[in-house]
């Protein structure tokens, strides 16, 4: 069980994702996480940077769909001029939202990879519907009510497995 919090792979930020890196892997598709993942959960708009990487995917073609616990409009006013597809309300970590996703792409799932910043929502659900994961650090070190909860129980998974060898990042 508590594998399905183990990512496949762990970077600082999603500006280390390299689209030929993920090609080499196979990987066609990216489910990814919106707050704390791309900007920070209080930050509106996508960042020059973010536009950017998002391009970058786009040349690649890899293709990139947004899935998030958020509601509609903070989803679709980040999504949107981006053209980029999403899914609100994603019930993360509950594989739902992930498989309709990757279905949208037309990928399978070996041809994708989840990218978020949490083990209690987007590693969970990744790994349990069958997706490479990777994790990322939180842009920024605060967050909403209900993600703080679930930051202290990943903090006491990620102590457990840094007891026990299974990372060896620092937080």
């Amino acid at each position: 069980m508590i594998k399905r919090f183990l990512p496949n792979e762990h970077v600082k930020s999603i500006f280390e994702i390299k689209p030929e890196d993920l090609k080499s892997k196979g990987i066609n598709g990216i489910i990814t996480d919106l707050d704390n993942t791309l900007v920070a959960w209080d930050v509106r708009d996508a960042t020059p940077e973010i536009i950017k990487w998002f391009n970058l995917m786009n040349e690649h073609n890899i293709k990139v769909t947004i899935i998030s616990n958020n509601k509609e409009e903070r989803v679709r006013l980040f999504s949107e001029p981006l053209n980029t597809p999403f899914v609100y309300s994603a019930r993360k970590p509950l594989g739902q939202a992930f498989k309709k996703a990757a279905k949208a792409m037309k990928l399978d799932k070996k041809e994708v990879v989840v990218i978020g910043d949490q083990l209690m929502t987007d590693v969970l659900g990744g790994n349990s519907s069958g997706f490479y994961t990777i994790l990322v650090v939180p842009i920024v070190q605060t967050d909403g009510k209900m993600t703080r909860i679930n930051r202290q129980i990943e903090r006491r998974i990620l102590s457990w497995m840094r007891k026990k060898g299974m990372i060896t990042w620092e937080e």
